[in-house]
């Protein structure tokens, strides 16, 4: 444990809503944070009918000023844009609506902007709607960006609760993937003495765990199943502001990811494609995969490469390449591993056949 090798400056939400009818809250939380008079709404072009017009309305019975931009991509230069809207309008606070995209352009540009940002998620499917991190688009390559964190959350289950269950079985990998970052963060703290933090890494254990636990509980249009999910990702993004990096959510399964993105045609969801990282992950560090696999399973998310949709080649190629990512980031990875010992453990797993 080295808690005290070095100042953190935690940034946490303020405020955290989660429940049925939360957009009709939006007003009440910009009044109790005084936030000032003009908004900027960041949206999608679908999310902007199912929940950006309506937060637009709330805004503006109150009398403020509010301009809606629907964004196309996570890009830079997407983020520019709304900068450049938002210099132009003299926005003092943005709001993120969507499902990841979305809120990720808006919390950059909110940060480089300095103005504050609220994140209003109509899907539940990764823990960017709460963390500090972005993940934008640059020269072709997706990169996770410091950012600040959102100064409030609101979460209302009965939007996220229509939006599709691959969404929400998405998140709950990204979730599970907190196992392996855990582990991943635990041996790099013994071998290269990185600073670790106790209360950190067992707050995102913890979570993964309950989620593992409450498998059986997460069903399609359930907004019981809503709270689970949102619950646990906001403790995960409370997990990496206190460790002041996206540390304990965020390892070798995330690399996995991240590799295969670059080298797949067709890419799942992020949070799918964590979900079977942090089986295979587990399976390196000698875990209980089989643990991983059967709660994701019981959720519905994929744990093969099949249910995927990506080739089994990708999946090996991945696996080799992974390391590389990001190098600094000392993993299970190591220097890498070679082909025979990646499709070992793909085929082990049960992830290629």
């Amino acid at each position: 444990m080295n808690e005290l090798k070095s100042n953190k400056w935690m940034q946490l939400p303020r405020d955290v809503l989660v429940g049925s009818d939360m957009l009709g809250k939006v007003a009440d939380v910009c009044s109790d944070l005084q936030l000032g008079r003009n908004a900027l709404i960041v949206t999608g072009q679908k999310t902007r009918g199912i929940a950006g017009i309506k937060v637009a309305e709330e805004l503006e019975e109150t009398g403020r000023i509010v301009q809606i931009h629907v964004s196309s991509s996570a890009s830079m230069e997407e983020v520019e844009n709304v900068m450049e809207i938002a210099r132009e309008m003299d926005t003092d606070f943005l709001l993120g609506v969507g499902s990841g995209k979305s809120i990720d352009v808006a919390k950059l540009a909110a940060t480089r902007h300095n103005v504050p940002f609220l994140s209003i998620p109509t899907a539940a499917s990764h823990d960017g709607i709460v963390s500090s991190r972005a993940s934008i688009t640059h020269n072709g390559e997706t990169t996770s960006i410091q950012a600040s964190a959102p100064m409030a959350v609101i979460a209302d289950t009965e939007v996220i609760a229509k939006a599709p269950f691959r969404l929400l079985a998405a998140g709950c990998g990204d979730i599970i993937s907190n196992c392996t970052a855990v582990l991943d963060w635990q041996l790099a703290h013994r071998l290269q003495n990185v600073t670790f933090s106790e209360y950190a890494a067992a707050l995102a254990s913890m979570t993964a765990n309950i989620l593992i636990e409450s498998a059986d509980s997460i069903k399609p249009e359930l907004e019981s199943s809503v709270r689970i999910v949102v619950k646990a990702l906001v403790s995960s993004g409370v997990a990496m502001s206190i460790a002041g990096s996206s540390r304990p959510a965020s390892g070798s399964e995330h690399m996995f990811s991240h590799a295969l993105n670059r080298i797949a045609p067709n890419p799942a969801l992020h949070g799918e494609q964590c979900g079977i990282g942090t089986i295979l992950m587990m399976y390196l560090h000698g875990g209980d995969w089989k643990e991983i696999r059967d709660a994701l399973r019981i959720i519905g998310a994929p744990t093969t490469a099949h249910e995927l949709g990506i080739e089994d080649k990708y999946i090996l190629q991945a696996l080799v390449e992974s390391h590389k990512i990001r190098p600094e980031r000392y993993t299970i990875l190591g220097t890498g591993i070679t082909p025979d010992a990646a499709e070992v453990v793909a085929r082990t797993t049960g992830v290629i056949s």
